[in-house]
């Protein structure tokens, strides 16, 4: 099991060689700016500020390393679709990501949208990296507590429709207010400190995704 307890900021990577390659799972959180990526991050952890929540969207402009128990590292990637950043900036975020991918170092990759609304151009983009990669992930859709159940299973097929996921593609309704999908998220991290892949880590019975496609 996991100590959660037992997590440190590593370090804030800006080129290839700031990559740790010790052989400790990766789990890589990508996402638009402004969707909760460090939201998400705290209340995995149960800690108020842990990942900087900034202010002001598009101010995470590394790769950040997280280690957990010294059994994992959680990754934060840089928020994208950001409007107001440069597009130099934004290039400069976008060759680091594409550095980062290419080395081969991700166990699994958790992509995070926002389940109120459609995903973007930049969100089908992220997702289509995994699929034409065949890379490991999931879709966490943040901010599950805005919207009301009703909305719930037409959101998440709307999720899947506009990223174009397989069936397999897990989609796990989260609120990084009040923790709703927290477990589920939790097992797959215990998963990848256990050497496990996603196929072999199921939903759980009663979660979320599974009521919303009864």
């Amino acid at each position: 099991m996991l100590n959660l307890h037992k997590a440190e900021f590593l370090r804030s990577a800006v080129k290839s060689s700031d990559f740790p390659r010790d052989g400790l799972p990766q789990i890589v959180f990508a996402g638009k700016s402004n969707v909760g990526k460090s939201s998400v991050i705290n209340r995995l952890l149960n800690r108020r500020a842990f990942a900087r929540v900034s202010a002001q969207p598009g101010k995470t402009i590394h790769i950040n390393y997280f280690c957990i128990d010294r059994q994992i590292y959680l990754v934060d990637l840089p928020g994208y679709g950001y409007a107001r950043v440069s597009k130099a900036e934004q290039q400069r975020w976008g060759r680091l990501m594409d550095v980062y991918f290419h080395a081969g170092l991700m166990s699994l990759g958790i992509q995070i949208v926002d389940i109120r609304h459609a995903p973007t151009a930049d969100d089908r983009t992220m997702a289509n990296w995994f699929l034409q990669n065949e890379a490991p992930f999931v879709v966490i859709a943040n901010k599950l507590d805005k919207i009301r159940k009703s909305e719930l299973a037409p959101n998440l097929a709307r999720i899947r429709e506009v990223l174009r996921l397989p069936e397999d593609c897990r989609v796990i309704p989260f609120s990084a207010e009040k923790g709703d999908g927290r477990e589920e998220v939790l097992a797959l991290l215990e998963a990848c400190a256990a050497g496990r892949t996603l196929a072999e880590t199921t939903a759980p019975e009663g979660s979320e995704e599974g009521m919303a496609t009864l």
